[in-house]
């Protein structure tokens, strides 16, 4: 699951919270891989600034899923303060840990900052993730770059430091692109980082994975097309009526017409994710029918195994998380159908 959250601007910043740590761990009793929390300062229906915390509570409630967030926006944090956090939740969850890493996007939560523009947030993320990576050797080192200062302390006599490498040694990374020849991507690829397709079409999935696999080949690494992510609007329920009925009446359509479809043309993501069709003549119907992926169990397998096979594949599907707050059954339903009946059926495919 991405939890975005797309959760309604009437929900209190508890209610938020309460919902994204009963999500983990009602995915992980319905047996998904990953739960992932985004990293938002001000946009009205992506209301987490601090999926860190969200990760810390369900820890404590979950045994198997791994606890992500997607992702921690490195110009708008030190990197040594971040390092220090990362190896710590690596070890509190135990290993079950992936850092999604991204530069930021919204204007409005670089402002936040005091970052007028987002043209140096590339480079402040490249230089953030050399100083974290300095940071989790343990090593003694003193930095200074065009951005931060950081380093690690000199050992001294009678005072051992505290050991801050990560879990295991190492933090898994992750990036996410959404944008055609995506440059994040691309670093990805040559960094050897996990891939994350943030849906804007069908042709941007295969566009995405070769960026990736082509910056990672030029980099001398070799990938596995099932390390690619792929983010989704997905609900399943027992008839394609009534999940058609529980997208369209719950958080999914609430989301997508008073927030994402708005944003998406003020971006100009829309008539990327549907070229055939007039953006402005959009509607909940070409939602149920091109974008998300809605029915029976049956329907939804056909339609993912479908996708698949256009596009060439992908090995995780991140779904989205939705406001079902009011009524959480058929939603959490939702996420028990798609790990007992909907997975074997591709399996079988």
């Amino acid at each position: 699951m991405f939890q975005t959250p797309f959760m309604r601007p009437t929900r209190s910043p508890r209610e938020v919270f309460d919902w994204a740590v009963t999500q983990a761990e009602e995915c992980d009793r319905a047996g998904f891989t990953e739960y992932w929390i985004g990293e938002h300062a001000t946009m009205t229906y992506e209301s987490i600034p601090n999926p860190e915390l969200v990760i810390a509570a369900a820890a404590r409630g979950t045994d198997n899923i791994k606890l992500c967030p997607g992702a921690h926006l490195l110009p708008y944090h030190h990197p040594g303060t971040l390092a220090v956090q990362v190896s710590w939740l690596t070890h509190v969850t135990r290993g079950r840990y992936i850092l999604g890493i991204g530069a930021g996007a919204y204007p409005s939560d670089a402002a936040i900052r005091g970052l007028s523009d987002l043209s140096e947030n590339h480079r402040m993320t490249i230089e953030a993730l050399e100083i974290m990576q300095r940071v989790w050797k343990a090593e003694p080192f003193h930095f200074e770059g065009e951005y931060w200062k950081a380093g690690y302390p000199e050992p001294v006599d009678g005072h051992e430091w505290r050991d801050i490498r990560p879990y295991g040694g190492k933090v898994d990374i992750a990036m996410a692109g959404l944008s055609p020849n995506s440059p994040t991507l691309q670093f990805a690829g040559r960094n050897g980082y996990l891939p994350l397709s943030v849906y804007a079409g069908e042709a941007a999935i295969s566009n995405h994975w070769e960026t990736y696999e082509k910056a990672a080949t030029e980099a001398g690494l070799t990938v596995d097309r099932s390390d690619l992510h792929v983010v989704r609007d997905v609900l399943v329920a027992e008839t394609d009526s009534e999940a058609r009925r529980l997208a369209v009446e719950g958080g999914m359509g609430q989301a997508w017409l008073n927030y994402l479809l708005p944003v998406y043309k003020q971006f100009g993501l829309l008539q990327a994710m549907l070229p055939d069709h007039d953006v402005n003549e959009v509607d909940v119907d070409t939602l149920l029918d091109h974008v998300w992926i809605v029915g029976s169990p049956d329907t939804v397998a056909e339609k993912l195994a479908a996708i698949r096979e256009r596009t060439g594949g992908w090995g995780t599907t991140m779904v989205y998380g939705h406001d079902y707050t009011e009524n959480p059954e058929p939603w959490n339903r939702s996420l028990e159908l798609l790990t007992s009946e909907v997975a074997p059926k591709l399996q079988e495919a």
